[in-house]
This record gives C-alpha cells, structure tokens and sequence, in this order.
C-alpha cells in the first residue's frame, strides 16, 4: 500500500448558502406585527492550510472528495440561520495547486499560508431583509447559492536547498542518513528508495535541508524509472550534487558516464513556472551550482576509482569530494561546501529587492451596465443571452414557484436596464431569453411595466403582472391564429371569386336593375 503520495486530483466544493426566511410577526393585540424572517447563514468555505504536521498527500488520494457544510435556514423572530463550517484540508509544505491544464492557481510556501480553493454559498434574505417604504410584507424570500466547486490538482514540492541525485544505490540515501538525522530505509538493492527523503544539517552557522531523488536512471525524462515522477522535488533547490558510485559491481558503469548520463536527463527536464526566484525567472536544474562526490571510498576498488577520475572530473570545472557514507569519511568538507553554495544563494535572495506587481485598481466605468446581451439563433428562431455576474446570481436566489419573487426579479432585472437593452438589441414580446450560460433559465420574454409599486398590492406572495402572463397567449397560440386568419381570408376570397363568376358580386346600377325585376317576376309568379 502506498505510503507516500505526491500529486492528487482533489475535487472541492464549497457549502450551499441557507434559504432566507418567510415570516409575519404574530402577537396578542398584534396579529400583523411585520415580517421577520431572518437570512440564511453563509455556506463553509474549503481553504488550504500549510501544516508542518503534514508530508504526504496521501489521505486525499484515498479520499479526494471534499465538500464544506451548507449555512442553516433562516428562522422567525429575525433569527438568521447557522454559518457553514470553513473546511481546513492541511497540505504539506511546498504543494502547488494546479487546474488541469496545468495553470497554477496558488504555490504554497511557509507555515499557516492559505488559498481558498472553493467559497461558500452566499445565503438568501429572508423577508424582513427585503422589506422597504412600497414593499412593506414581502410574501417571499431569496433562497441560498450553492458554493462554488472545482477539480484541482495538488502537486508536492519539497523545500530543500540541497538535491542529491545519483543512479540507484549510488548512496544517497546513505549520505543522508550519515550527515542529518533522518533515517532512511537502506538496502543494498536498486530502488530502495521510493519516496523523497529529507534530511537537517548543521554545518557551522549554516542550517540546511537536503533531499535525494530516488529512481533517476536513463530515460527519466521519458518516463522510465521513477526519477522523473520525482523531479518536481528538485525544482525549489539552490544547487545540486551528484552522487557517483566508485564501488559499482556492474562493468558497464563507471563514474563518468553516469555523470553523463544524468547531466543529459537534468537537462531534458522542463523546470516547472510555477517556482520562481526574486525575478521571476526559474534556472533550469543543469544550470545550477554542482558539486560531485565520488562515494564509497571506504572500499579498495573504490578508493582507486575515485583517484583515477577526479583529474577529469576537475578539468571540467567541477568541486570534487571524497567520502563514505559508512566511515564518514569527508562529509564534513562536503557539508561545510554545501553551507557555502546554500548562503551564497540566501545572500543573493536577500540583495535581489523582489518584484512587486502594484495593484491596478480599476473602478466600474460610470456608463458600465453589468452585463451584455448575446444575440443567438435557435430552431431559426432568435434567441438573447444575458450574462453577468448580477443577473445569474439574481436568477440562483429567485423560487420561481411564488409569484411575488419573480416579480421581484422582473423588477430588479428592468431596474439593471435589462428590458432597455433587449428592446435595443431587437427583442420582441414573446422572443427565447436565457439568463446564464448553457444551464440558465429560458423565459418566453414579455416586457413589464417600469414601475411597479402601485401593482402590489395583492396577496402577499402574489403577483398580478405574473398572474397575467397565464392568460396571454404563447407563441405557439400566436402561431395558431395567425394561420386561422390567413385560412379565414382565402376562404373569404374564393368565396368572392365565385360569386363575381356567377355574375351577383357587382354593384353597377344595370345589375341592380336585372336584380330587381327577376325578383318581381318571382313574387309575381310568372314563369316567362
């Protein structure tokens, strides 16, 4: 079973708010005593934490649905109803919070830092909130917005300031057990390790962490092995050491080559944007301070294989170091060198002032609406989409079963500029609108009236410019009857034809005349 967990998908939702509350006050003596429905409570909040307490992601890869507490009901008696619970998630230090695609939304570094990675639901107001001068007893309450929810991926980067890499049983997980406290499984077969290990030294004034990058091999970076799962890890270090096995049993090896062999997949790694210096720029890891330490001196073969390749390795520029991990021998040079490189690069940090992006505020031009119109076409019928943060979330908070609060939206929408926009845009009465999104509310658009407070006074949670809109006649009706007029009109039509073709449609004083004295003929009973 696994142990040791670095990258999750987490799939977070935020609480749903409470539904506002719909109440009269009711006394002795007082029986409408006023509304006094309270406001639903908040939805919880699902936050991030950076907790020392914690170094593996592994609870949510077996548990990776999280989901905050919804806010309580609003109540009578202006009682507003319970805040969510904010749901804390402690994550390792150095976790990266990702979307999918890869952006970085947040990099979280330091004890206590914080990123929220779903809000709550805001809650409904209950009907003592939406009381004013013309609306006195609102028979209706806002209901509660469910939180905001979202899949994101945590990636675990550990904050050393020393990497070791090295091929598999190469020693680093020796190195580190000799100079830190931490203790490492050790063995004495490849890919012992198989999780980062870190380590504390103290070298002099100098404290540091190292850690070691278990599996690197030949083609890590196309995903052989297991280093390349855990290069992430190496991202945050200020430098680099490369650990060479001198005592290898496998003749196709050597020092050098596998010096080789490394610098090139170091070097095909892509350093990841989402850690920067002071700068903002990242180094890529083969560009980096290295040092070398020919391990496993304490054996005879080993001895004289560092000898033989610390000449080469020198003539390239390289720091050399002797040491065993067993007999501890040079690890005090190394750790003292290493102390070095760490201050060096703590020294530039603190001298590099770094970047601070100042804030651009910029404030809601005076003539901006809130909103915009999308002018669609569906079936061959036109169709307007309203977007905006304030029509979406009015339409959220709206029971469409009273018919106060959807008059309430009307009134709220036409008071945004809704109906004046649609009316420019060439909306007609009876035209498809959709507030939102492909999962926003359809209306068969008919315009209200501006002003509505003379219009409420009717029951409470009632509306009759809704009680309206049931008599009036859909689109389809509409349809309908146009076509039983333009039937009605050619019946009436032919109808004239053959009366003009049996020669009675005309009106001309010579037709009356023959009209008239074939009646008197009739009346007269004459046959002729």
């Amino acid at each position: 079973m696994a142990s040791f967990v670095d990258r999750v998908v987490l799939h977070v939702s935020g609480g749903t708010g409470g539904h506002g509350c719909v109440s009269v006050k009711r006394e002795k003596f007082k029986p409408l005593g006023g509304p006094d429905g309270g406001n639903g409570g908040n939805g919880g909040d699902v936050i991030l934490r950076v907790s020392a307490q914690t170094t593996t992601l592994l609870d949510y890869h077996h548990a990776p649905h999280r989901h905050a507490t919804n806010g309580g009901p609003g109540m009578g008696d202006w009682r507003g109803g319970k805040n969510g619970e904010t749901l804390i998630l402690p994550v390792p230090d150095g976790t990266v919070v990702k979307t999918k695609d890869g952006e970085v939304l947040a990099d979280l570094v330091g004890e206590g830092t914080e990123y929220i990675a779903a809000a709550g639901g805001q809650g409904g107001l209950g009907n003592a909130s939406l009381s004013s001068q013309k609306r006195r007893a609102p028979g209706f309450a806002l209901l509660g917005i469910e939180g905001e929810s979202s899949d994101i991926v945590l990636e675990l980067k550990s904050i050393a300031d020393i990497a070791l890499v090295g091929f598999p049983s190469a020693g680093k997980s020796s190195l580190i057990a000799a100079m830190s406290a931490a203790r490492p499984k050790i063995a004495d077969y490849p890919f012992t390790t198989l999780i980062p290990n870190l380590g504390v030294v103290q070298a002099g004034d100098v404290r540091f962490t190292i850690a070691d990058v278990p599996g690197l091999i030949e083609g890590a970076s196309e995903g052989k092995g297991l280093g390349h799962n855990f290069l992430r890890h190496v991202e945050r270090c200020a430098a680099l050491v490369h650990v060479l096995d001198c005592g290898t049993l496998e003749s196709d090896r050597d020092p050098l080559s596998d010096l080789a062999i490394i610098e090139a997949e170091l070097e095909k790694y892509a350093v990841d944007m989402s850690y920067a210096g002071v700068d903002g720029e990242v180094v890529p890891l083969n560009e980096r301070p290295k040092l070398v330490v020919l391990n496993k001196v304490d054996l005879p073969d080993g001895k004289d294989m560092a000898e033989f390749v610390r000449p080469d390795l020198e003539a390239r520029g390289y720091r050399v170091f002797e040491v065993s991990a067993t007999s501890h021998e040079g690890l005090r040079q190394l750790g003292f060198a290493m102390a070095e490189i760490v201050q060096a690069a703590r020294d530039a940090v603190q001298a590099t002032p770094p970047k601070v992006t100042a804030p651009v505020l910029r404030p809601r031009a005076v003539n901006e609406s809130g909103f915009k119109i999308r002018r669609e076409e569906k079936n061959l019928e036109p169709l307007f989409r309203v977007l905006g943060e304030k029509p979406v979330r009015w339409v959220k908070q709206t029971d469409f079963t009273n018919e106060e609060a959807i008059g309430y939206l009307a009134d709220r929408l036409a008071k945004l500029g809704v109906e004046t926009e649609l009316f420019k845009v060439g909306a007609k009465p009876g035209d498809t609108v959709v507030i939102g999104e492909d999962d926003g509310v359809v209306f068969d658009w008919e315009p209200t009236m501006m002003a509505g407070a003379e219009l409420l006074a009717t029951p409470r949670g009632t509306d009759i410019r809704v009680a309206d809109i049931g008599d009036r006649p859909t689109r389809s009706q509409k349809r309908d009857e146009q076509i039983e007029r333009r039937e009605a009109k050619a019946a009436a039509r032919a109808e004239l034809e053959a009366e003009r073709k049996a020669g009675i449609w005309t009106e001309s004083v010579s037709g009356r005349r023959a009209q008239a004295v074939k009646e008197s003929h009739l009346d007269s009973g004459d046959d002729d």
